[in-house]
């Protein structure tokens, strides 16, 4: 039988049909692995964001005439967000932490701010047309490190999960995308503090029942609590609005009562905040937060020793410059 033979000129016409038509099949599959990974961007329903920063203030004195300390400070600060939204649901999930310290001559490290918060609202509305939802919110408060009433620093005042908050209920919530508004009304809200050391806890600390003592002995004959747990009505808002050009505002109020005891006594915490923007990456602020609640005693030092009295309102002011970084 005769053998066939290919030309030089067919047979490379035929490896080059060959090489195309696999190019072209790898590009087709290539095409459709890229078109669906865009499909799969463009309709995904979460969208997340995440910003950390550092503020660092320093101010220095060498042979000053009108006196004064040399001091340091900084402060290391993140948030978190993840959003989910699709059609009538509506979910927010937020970290934040915070965590700040300063150093002055002659004197210790001390802890300038300490929070750690997870925020979580679920809520759903009946259609896309109205601004009020029907919402589930879950909150969570704690701190790092030990706190101190300073000069002194032999006992801590707090300390992590001493105390520690937690808000759990339902309600309605009003979100206005237009203005950046945010409020909710829950009339069922479960509070419940958590004081885990058992020093802190024995002296009836931010609220929790106290240990009880035999009155001739002192032996102690009953633990104190470790938890607290109240059913009240809690009102929060939140509004952010630019002033001028970048010049932001921020407001956040959060109001609780309990039911059962001290029903109108009103526990406040409430925080306003304006960002100066320089450029994308550097940022001043200027931060007030102001807090009353019934149950934490304020403590003072007379004659040298610490003494517990009625409560009192904390304010903390801070103003910041530094870096800020978002991705």
């Amino acid at each position: 039988m005769p053998v066939m033979r290919l030309s030089p000129l067919a047979l490379g016409l035929f490896l080059l049909f060959s090489v195309s038509s696999i190019a072209q099949s790898v590009d087709t599959i290539q095409s459709k692995k890229l078109d669906s990974a865009i499909v799969k961007k463009v309709v995904t329903h979460w969208e997340k964001k995440n910003v950390v920063g550092f503020d660092l203030n320093e101010i220095a004195f060498v042979n000053w005439s009108a006196g004064g300390n040399s001091a340091i400070s900084g402060l290391l600060k993140g948030t978190f967000t993840r959003k989910y939204e699709n059609g009538n649901l509506r979910w927010l999930n937020e970290l934040i932490v915070r965590y700040g310290v300063s150093k002055q001559d002659g004197v210790e490290l001390r802890k300038t701010d300490d929070a750690f918060q997870f925020n979580s609202t679920f809520g759903y509305r009946r259609d896309t047309t109205t601004n009020w939802f029907h919402s589930a919110k879950f909150n969570f408060n704690t701190q790092f490190t030990s706190g101190y009433n300073y000069p002194n620093t032999d006992l801590a005042i707090s300390k992590p999960f001493a105390p520690a908050y937690t808000f759990l209920g339902i309600g309605a919530e009003y979100n206005n995308k237009k203005y950046n508004l945010q409020l909710y009304i829950s009339p069922l809200t479960l509070k419940n503090t958590l004081v885990l050391d058992q020093r802190l806890a024995d002296q009836g600390a931010f609220g929790v029942h106290k240990a009880v003592y035999d009155a001739v002995t002192g032996v102690k004959l009953e633990d104190g609590k470790n938890s607290r747990t109240e059913l009240g009505f809690l009102f929060t808002s939140g509004y952010k609005k630019e002033l001028f050009k970048n010049i932001n505002f921020e407001n956040k109020l959060n109001l609780y009562t309990d039911y059962i005891n001290n029903f109108g006594n009103i526990d406040v915490d409430w925080q306003v905040q304006l960002d100066f923007i320089v450029n994308k990456y550097v940022r001043a602020n200027i931060n007030t937060h102001l807090i009353y609640d019934h149950d934490i005693k304020a403590k003072e030092e007379i004659n040298g020793q610490q003494v517990t009295v009625g409560p009192k309102v904390q304010f903390k002011q801070m103003l910041g410059v530094g870096l800020i970084y978002s991705f």
